[in-house]
């Protein structure tokens, strides 16, 4: 067999009715067999189901975020469908399911893996629209649930991969159905062995393409994106930034660590293990090059990329009889991160204080400084952001020092990173 490709097109490129119409455009002609299509929820129906779920958490009533949530998938399917189409009975039904899953109890204790059970439904409703609009417009091609491959441990919310059994699941079950035509999944979502849902990670949907891309031999992976390629900084925050056409899969990795916001982190390793290229290209100017992330290890980028990360939490335990920091502290900080599933963004020592950057978690916070409350003095601030300048040269470094209340810096080699209070993004400079 030929072997396959993988496409994948996050929320904002099948955002409305006009995007799903733009994604049947790009794949006109590409549209071939063996190919599978990785698809996220439609626009910001995570943030909304998220919210939802906030609601209950909070025993509010979510009921009328759930009708417009519904109401804005039927009236996409309006714009894209006739009337007695039946993809609105589909959706309806999709949509009564997620509502019986809402009325299970909600609890701290199960928040995880109840947010993994109500999740999924975004990319199980935007599957299915997809894949009924492709077929309407004689692209012919089968839907599929990622979650009877892709088969994950039950580490909800951030499951790892079950290689072996995702594997032969793929190699058994879906390369016979690829042979017939291309394959509509979902992106972001996994399931136990046992057939509990689980999810990758917030936004991994690029991972799930990988994890695919991996299983199945791929010939390449493109991530169809609202931005020309990959940039050395988010063109939202910065003027003249510059289009990478090339970046070897180390640097890759790097940018993913450091939260580069146009490939998910755990995407990498996948195909760069298996010498498998990805594309990153733009859904406005589907002909254009994009940029190309491969062995291009000769290569080297020597422009500074700059890379902003929002809503951070800075924590700083400091020993509370004046003992210098030792391993021993360093082992029981990193095992309580570990315990909860939390990953340091940055993480910096002193003579008597460790100080961590990391996401916000929800309840995690609270735990983490429960567990450590007794061993250390703890401080912590909260919506700071964290800025990382790889390559960076003085004058860049400059930009942010003077913009900004900076409660942390670190400085390596190659790396510059500075925790702040909102530095707002209006900063003189080029970015070259």
């Amino acid at each position: 067999m030929t072997k396959a490709i993988v496409y994948k097109f996050g929320g904002a490129s099948i955002k409305d009715a006009q995007a799903i119409k733009n994604l049947s455009y790009i794949l006109f002609n590409r549209l071939r067999s063996p190919m599978v299509i990785v698809v996220s929820a439609i626009g910001k129906t995570t943030n909304a189901l998220e919210e939802i779920l906030s609601l209950k958490m909070e025993q509010k009533d979510y009921y009328s975020n759930y009708t417009i949530l519904r109401k804005n998938h039927l009236a996409i399917c309006e714009e894209l469908f006739e009337q007695e189409d039946l993809v609105f009975g589909m959706v309806n039904n999709i949509f009564l399911r997620l509502a019986t899953a809402l009325e299970a109890p909600l609890t701290k204790e199960n928040y995880d893996e109840y947010y993994d059970r109500v999740i999924g439904y975004g990319e199980l409703l935007s599957s299915k629209i997809i894949q009924a609009y492709l077929c309407h417009r004689k692209q012919f091609c089968i839907w599929q649930d990622a979650r009877e491959f892709i088969k994950t441990d039950g580490t909800f919310r951030l499951a790892k991969v079950d290689w072996e059994s995702t594997l032969a699941m793929c190699r058994q079950q879906l390369i016979p159905v690829l042979k017939q035509l291309p394959v509509v999944t979902q992106g972001f979502v996994g399931s136990t062995r046992d057939g509990k849902p689980t999810t990758l990670g917030r936004e991994g949907s690029d991972f799930s393409a990988a994890i695919f891309a991996k299983s199945l031999g791929a010939a390449s992976v493109t991530i169809w994106k609202d931005v020309p390629g990959v940039l050395n900084a988010d063109p939202k925050r910065f003027k003249d930034t510059i289009k990478l056409d090339r970046v070897d899969y180390k640097e890759a990795a790097e940018m993913t660590f450091y939260g580069a916001s146009v490939i998910h982190p755990r995407t990498i390793k996948p195909l760069a293990n298996n010498h498998i290229p990805l594309y990153v290209k733009s859904f406005l100017h589907p002909e254009d090059e994009g940029t190309v992330i491969g062995d291009f290890e000769e290569h080297r980028i020597s422009i500074p990329s700059i890379v902003v990360k929002d809503e951070q939490i800075l924590v700083t335990f400091e020993v509370t009889d004046f003992t210098f920091i030792n391993e021993s502290h360093m082992h029981q900080v990193y095992a309580a991160l570990d315990r909860l599933k939390l990953r340091a963004n940055l993480i910096q020592a002193s003579a008597i204080t460790i100080s961590i950057c990391m996401d916000r978690e929800l309840f995690k916070l609270e735990q983490l400084l429960g567990e450590m409350k007794g061993v250390f003095k703890v401080r912590y601030n909260e919506g700071v952001q964290l800025i990382t300048v790889k390559n960076y040269d003085e004058e860049t470094k400059a930009m942010f020092i003077g913009n900004s209340e900076v409660l942390l810096e670190q400085t390596t080699r190659s790396t510059f990173q500075l925790v702040c209070r909102l530095f707002d993004g209006e900063v003189e400079g080029k970015l070259r």
